[in-house]
C-alpha cells in the first residue's frame, strides 16, 4: 500500500470526482463549504488503478494522493482523502469508468480555460443529467451519507423496548396507522430529525395496503379523463404518480420493479386511440418513464400472452408500470422508519385522544390512550403532534377528536382473486380496458401465481373485509371474455380470493362536499388534529412529505433538515444487486428458487434470514427447509419475522410471507408449523398456540376465501347403511387410481367403457354440477349428496338438475362396470 496527500480545493474536487448532491440537505452543506473554502474528505469507489493514473493526469498542478489499496467483494477500493479545517467526510460513489472518464475530461476542457473557480458549477451543471441518464449511483452530502449508513444497519430495538419509549418519552409526532400512508409519514418526520412514534392496531399492512392490485402506477385511465375533459387536476394527479413511480423503483429495487401490461385490441379505430394514449402516457412520464411502449401485431401479440382470446384480435399495445410486493414494502417503510430511531409499535390500539390548552389557550389534542393488543395493558402516549393516517378508519379517529365532525369517508371493497400460474405469462400482464360494469380489469402474474381484480362495490368499514362469491364470479366472467376458448376458466382454479377496502374521501375543505376527492386530502382540524386520507399507494411518499410539511406548521415543529425521503433507500436496499441471489446459493447451499425468493423479499438482509436456516440433511439443496413444499418461504423466515415485530401466525401467513394471498389451502396446511416455530421463538403456552390457530382459521376462512364456494346448500342423505355400501363401491370404480375423488378424466374413462358418447363440454359440465366445493373434483361426500338429490327428485339451486346430470344418472343407477 502506498501513500500519497492529495490536498485539493472542494470545488475542483466534486468537478473532478463528478461529486452531485441528490438532495436540499446535501447542495446545503456543499454550499457551506464552497463559502468557507473547507476541504472535506472524499472517498470514492472506483478502479484504484484508473483513478489514480487519471487523477494525476487531469491536473495542471503536482497532485499527491493517498490510495489505500482493500478487497472487497473482490473489487478494488480507492480512498481519496484531504484533511479539512472541520473535519467532516464526504462518500462519493462512482459506477463505470466510462462516466469517471467523461467527467476528467469536462473538467480538463475547463480547467484549460481558466475557469477553475466556476468549473464546479459549469461540470456539475453538465454532468449531473449524463450521470442521471446513466443511473449513477447517488451521492450525498457528509451527513447524509453517514446517517445513511448508519440506519441502513443499525439493529432493530425490540417491540418491549419500543412500548418502553412509548410510555416514558415524549413526541414530537404521533402517527396513527401502520399502513403505506401511515408508515411513510413516520419515515419523513423520523429522517427529518423528528422524535416520532407510530402505532397501529392490528399488524403493519393489515388492512388496505396489502390488498392492493400490487401495481406501482400512474394511472392511464387518469390521464385518458384528464385529456377528454380538459382536468388539470387529474393531469397533476398523473405526472406526480409517475415521478413517485420512478423514485419508488429506485428506492426498493429489490421489491418494485418495471413491468409490462398488454392492452388486446379487438377493433381497428381503436389502435390508434389507444396508441395515442399509451404514448401521452410516456411523454408524460418524461425522464421517469420506465421503459418505451410498442405496438404487437396479432401474431405478436398471441406469442407474448398465447391464453389470449385470438378471434377478431387486431393487435395489442405493450405499456409499462411498476409492480411490487405491497405488504413487504410497508413493512420495509415501517422497518426503516425503527432503525432510523422511529418508535413503531403493532397491535397498539388507539382508545381516545387527550387534549390540552396551549400556550395561546386554544385547546389541542396532546397525545392518546392506547392499549397493547397482545398483554392488554393500557398507557398514554405524549405528542406535540397527532398524524390521523387511519385510512378507512379516518371518520373513527376524527370523531374522538371531534365528535361534531362531519364523516368524510366513503368506504368501496375491491375484491381479488388468484388463479394458478398457467393462467398468464410470466412476463406479462394483461388490462380489460372496458368491463361490463365500466371499469378495469388487471390480470397479472405475481409470485408465481396469476391475479385477477378488482370489483368497486360501496360497503361498510369492517375490520374483517370479506369477499363475496358474486364478486368471485364477476371476476371469472370478465376474464373469459378475454382468454382463448380451450382456457376454461373454472371456479375451483381460484386459489384464493380477497377484499380490500378502499378510503375514497369527500375534501371537507371544498365547498361541494358531496363530491369524491380525486386525490389524496389533508385537514387539519380545530383542535389540530391532522388527517391525511384518500390518495393511493403509488403516490404514498409525496403524500407523507406534504403532511409532514403542514404538521411543521401547524404545530410549530423544529427539524433538523427538510425532507429527505425522496432518494432514501428502504431497509435491504442498499446493498442489494440483481446478483445478489447467487451468493445466495453459493454461500449458503440453497435452491436457486429460494434464493431469488429471499433476494427480491430482503434484499441485502436476505443473509440474515439465510443464517438462520436449517440444514435439509440432503445433498441439495444443503440448507433451507420450506414452510409448503410448493413455495419458496423457508422456516427461517417465520424466526427472522418475529424480530421484524410479527406478533400473530396470520402476520406470518398474509404479510411476512404472501401464503394466504397466493394458496389459501397451503397456508392452511403450513399454519401448524408455522405456529410451532412461533411457540419455540415467543414461548407461547398451549392454550395461546390453540387461540393462534383458531385466529388464523378464523382469517383464512372469512377474509381469504376458503370457504367460499363449498357449497352452502346440501341435501340430506337419506340411505339405508347397505345403499351407501352400495354407493360407496360405486364412487370406488369410478375413481380408477384410488386417489380418494372423481375427476374430469375418470368420467371421461368411464363412458368410453360403456360406449356411450359424451362431449368434453358435457363431461365439465356433469362434474361442474356435481362438484359443490368448485375445485374440479368429487369427492365421496359429494357423490352421496348428488345420489340423494336425484333420489328425491329435487331441483336444487346446486344440482338444478340439469341434462347433463341426468346424463349420469345412469352412471349412478346401473350396475358396476369393472
Amino acid at each position: 500500500m502506498s501513500e500519497f496527500k492529495l490536498h485539493h480545493h472542494v470545488s475542483e474536487l466534486m468537478n473532478l470526482l463528478g461529486v452531485r448532491s441528490t438532495d436540499t440537505v446535501g447542495a446545503e452543506v456543499y454550499t457551506e463549504m464552497l463559502q468557507k473554502n473547507t476541504t472535506p474528505y472524499i472517498t470514492t469507489q472506483v478502479s484504484a488503478h484508473q483513478a489514480k493514473r487519471k487523477i494525476a493526469e487531469s491536473s495542471t498542478t503536482p497532485i499527491e494522493f493517498l490510495a489505500k489499496y482493500d478487497e472487497l467483494k473482490g473489487k478494488k477500493i480507492l480512498e481519496l482523502r484531504s484533511t479539512g479545517a472541520e473535519g467532516k467526510t464526504v462518500e462519493v460513489k462512482l459506477g463505470t469508468m466510462r462516466n469517471f472518464h467523461t467527467i476528467l475530461k469536462s473538467f480538463q476542457r475547463v480547467s484549460k480555460k481558466g475557469l477553475v473557480i466556476g468549473g464546479g458549477v459549469c461540470v456539475i451543471a453538465y454532468v449531473y443529467p449524463k450521470l442521471k441518464r446513466q443511473n449513477q449511483v447517488a451521492v450525498v452530502s457528509a451527513a447524509t451519507m453517514d446517517a445513511d449508513k448508519k440506519y441502513a444497519w443499525s439493529p432493530l430495538p425490540t417491540r418491549e423496548d419500543m412500548l418502553k419509549s412509548l410510555e416514558t418519552e415524549e413526541y414530537d409526532v404521533l402517527v396513527i396507522g401502520g399502513g403505506a400512508t401511515g408508515t411513510g409519514v413516520a419515515l419523513d418526520a423520523t429522517s427529518r430529525g423528528l422524535k416520532t412514534a407510530m402505532v397501529e392496531k392490528y399488524d403493519f399492512s393489515s388492512g388496505t395496503s396489502s390488498r392492493s392490485t400490487k401495481l406501482i402506477h400512474g394511472g392511464v385511465r387518469y390521464l385518458q379523463k384528464a385529456v377528454f375533459n380538459l382536468d388539470l387536476e387529474q393531469y397533476r394527479m398523473v405526472k406526480e404518480a409517475l415521478t413517485e413511480r420512478a423514485n419508488l423503483i429506485e428506492i426498493a429495487p429489490h421489491l418494485a420493479y418495471p413491468f409490462p401490461i398488454m392492452l388486446p385490441i379487438y377493433k381497428y379505430w381503436q389502435i390508434p386511440y389507444f396508441w395515442a394514449g399509451i404514448k401521452m402516457y410516456d411523454f408524460v412520464a418524461g425522464k421517469q418513464k420506465l421503459k418505451s411502449s410498442y405496438y404487437l401485431s396479432k401474431k405478436k401479440a398471441l406469442e407474448k400472452f398465447p391464453m389470449l382470446k385470438k378471434e377478431a384480435l387486431k393487435g395489442a399495445l405493450v405499456y409499462y408500470d411498476g409492480q411490487h410486493d405491497d405488504a413487504r414494502m410497508n413493512i420495509a417503510i415501517a422497518i426503516s422508519t425503527a432503525r432510523m430511531g422511529g418508535s413503531v409499535a403493532n397491535y397498539i390500539e388507539v382508545l381516545e385522544l387527550h387534549k390540552s390548552k396551549d400556550e395561546n389557550g386554544k385547546e389541542v389534542v396532546s397525545g392518546a390512550r392506547v392499549k397493547d393488543r397482545i398483554t392488554d395493558k393500557e398507557f398514554n402516549i405524549k405528542a406535540k403532534c397527532i398524524i390521523n393516517a387511519t385510512g378507512p378508519y379516518t371518520d373513527h379517529i376524527r370523531l374522538m377528536g371531534n365528535k361534531d365532525d362531519q364523516k368524510i369517508c366513503q368506504p368501496s371493497q375491491g375484491v381479488h382473486i388468484v388463479l394458478p400460474d398457467y393462467y398468464s405469462p410470466e412476463d406479462m400482464g394483461l388490462l380489460d380496458p372496458d368491463t361490463s360494469d365500466g371499469r378495469v380489469i388487471f390480470f397479472l402474474p405475481w409470485q408465481k401465481v396469476t391475479l385477477a381484480g378488482t370489483t368497486d362495490v360501496a360497503c361498510e368499514v369492517t375490520d374483517k373485509p370479506s369477499p363475496s362469491e358474486n364478486e368471485i364470479q364477476f371476476i371469472l366472467s370478465e376474464v373469459r371474455n378475454y382468454l382463448h376458448q380451450d382456457v376454461d376458466v373454472r371456479r375451483g382454479d381460484v386459489l384464493s380470493a380477497w377484499c380490500g377496502i378502499r378510503p375514497l374521501v369527500m375534501d371537507p375543505n371544498k365547498s361541494d362536499t358531496q363530491s369524491i376527492a380525486r386525490n389524496h386530502i389533508i385537514e387539519i382540524s380545530e383542535n389540530n388534529l391532522i388527517t391525511i386520507a384518500g390518495g393511493k399507494w403509488t403516490t404514498y411518499r409525496h403524500m407523507a412529505e406534504e403532511t409532514v410539511d403542514k404538521a411543521i406548521d401547524v404545530c410549530n415543529l423544529k427539524t433538523t433538515s427538510g425532507c429527505r425521503t425522496k432518494g432514501l433507500m428502504l431497509d435491504g436496499a442498499h446493498g442489494w444487486s440483481p446478483t445478489l441471489f447467487i451468493r445466495l446459493v453459493q454461500d449458503f447451499g440453497l435452491e436457486n428458487e429460494v434464493a431469488k425468493h429471499l433476494a427480491s423479499t430482503y434484499g441485502d438482509k436476505a443473509f440474515k434470514v439465510a443464517k438462520l436456516a436449517t440444514l435439509t440433511g440432503k445433498r441439495w439443496p444443503v440448507s433451507g427447509k420450506r414452510l409448503h413444499e410448493e413455495f419458496p418461504y423457508l422456516e427461517a423466515e417465520v424466526r427472522y419475522a418475529v424480530r421484524e415485530y410479527a406478533c400473530r401466525a396470520v402476520d406470518i401467513l398474509a404479510r411476512r410471507t404472501r401464503l394466504a394471498f397466493c394458496n389459501v389451502h397451503a397456508a392452511e396446511e403450513a399454519l401448524p408449523r408455522i405456529i410451532e416455530i412461533m411457540t419455540e421463538e415467543l414461548k407461547w403456552s398451549k392454550s395461546r398456540q390453540q387461540a393462534e390457530m383458531e385466529h388464523a382459521k378464523q382469517f383464512l376462512r372469512r377474509e381469504m376465501g376458503l370457504d367460499l364456494g363449498a357449497g352452502t346448500s346440501s341435501v340430506p342423505i337419506n340411505f339405508t347403511k347397505d345403499e351407501i355400501n352400495m354407493y360407496v363401491k360405486r364412487f370406488k370404480s369410478l375413481d380408477y387410481e384410488n386417489k380418494g375423488f372423481i375427476t374430469v378424466n375418470d368420467l371421461r374413462r368411464y363412458f368410453k367403457k360403456i360406449g356411450e358418447r359424451v362431449t368434453e363440454d358435457q363431461l365439465h359440465d356433469i362434474l361442474n354440477e356435481v362438484d359443490l366445493n368448485k375445485n374440479a373434483q368429487v369427492d365421496i361426500g359429494e357423490f352421496l349428496q348428488l345420489l340423494s338429490s336425484l333420489k328425491s327428485h329435487k331441483n336444487n339451486p346446486v344440482y338444478g338438475i340439469k341434462s347433463s346430470v341426468y346424463k349420469m344418472k345412469s352412471l349412478l343407477s346401473d350396475s358396476d362396470h369393472d
